[in-house]
């Protein structure tokens, strides 16, 4: 019987088993967790800093502050969105 697998990015999952104190399945973990930050698109990004932020106390004004600043960072960096823009995502 053949085996489907996922995949699993295995050379990436061997190098951190060589290079560092991880285990492998503790390696996976990682590159998995690392894949799925990279795949959070923009709207999804600004959702979760919002939420992120707003349960640290901070004002709307600054988590939109905050978040129109930290979006150039990411990875694949979006248009620049308005503080409307970015209120609009978080409330519909």
């Amino acid at each position: 019987m053949l085996e489907v697998r996922s995949p699993t990015h295995d050379d990436l999952v061997d190098h951190l088993v060589r290079t560092t104190p991880l285990q492998r399945g503790e390696a996976v973990r990682v590159v998995l967790d690392v894949l799925a930050y990279f795949d959070e698109t923009a709207a999804e990004f600004v959702r979760r800093r919002h939420r992120e932020l707003q349960s640290a106390g901070l004002t709307n004004a600054e988590i939109f502050e905050r978040v129109r600043a930290e979006l150039p960072h990411r990875a694949v960096a979006p248009p620049d969105l308005s503080e409307r823009q970015l209120r609009r995502i978080v409330y519909g």
